[in-house]
């Protein structure tokens, strides 16, 4: 089961920081090039959408079986090392700010769409980039923890 536990573990850090990449690197580049307003944003609407039901899937499965993990190979959390504990800190951030994310300017993303204000949807999708691009960088450092934290720390 420690196996299984840490490959889903593992699958649902890349799944949401592999897809924030993705996003910020590849996706918003194009569409911003290729695309105008009324164009690019009801496409970031759906690609949200889809990403961030994915990321609801990931935001209960990293501390599901973190935890899992962490209290079937150890015998409490003062056991562990300091690597596991700043990246159980650094997750709990990301989640807290994807909430922010999530309820606020996403929110207001889809009511703008809906009224086709693409400028208050714009704006929006501002706030929903500088909080995908803060996780993003929270995100790669909690993996570089998980992969190398034993030998940096």
């Amino acid at each position: 089961m420690i196996i299984f536990a840490k490959i889903m573990h593992i699958l649902a850090a890349t799944l949401w920081v592999g897809g924030m990449f993705f996003a910020y690197v590849a996706l918003r580049p194009a569409a911003g090039t290729l695309l105008e307003p009324q164009q690019r944003l009801p496409l970031w609407g759906q690609v949200l959408a889809k990403f961030f039901t994915w990321v609801w899937v990931a935001i209960i499965m990293l501390p599901l079986t973190g935890f899992w993990m962490v209290f079937n190979l150890y015998p409490d959390m003062a056991s562990i090392g300091l690597h596991v504990h700043i990246m159980t800190l650094l997750g709990i951030v990301m989640v807290l700010i994807f909430l922010a994310i999530f309820f606020v300017p996403y929110i207001q993303l889809r009511l703008a769409l809906m009224d086709e204000n693409y400028k208050k949807a714009g704006k929006s999708l501002n706030w929903i980039r500088i909080g995908v691009l803060i996780n993003l960088i929270l995100g790669m450092a909690t993996m570089a923890l998980g992969s190398a934290g034993p030998y940096l720390l």
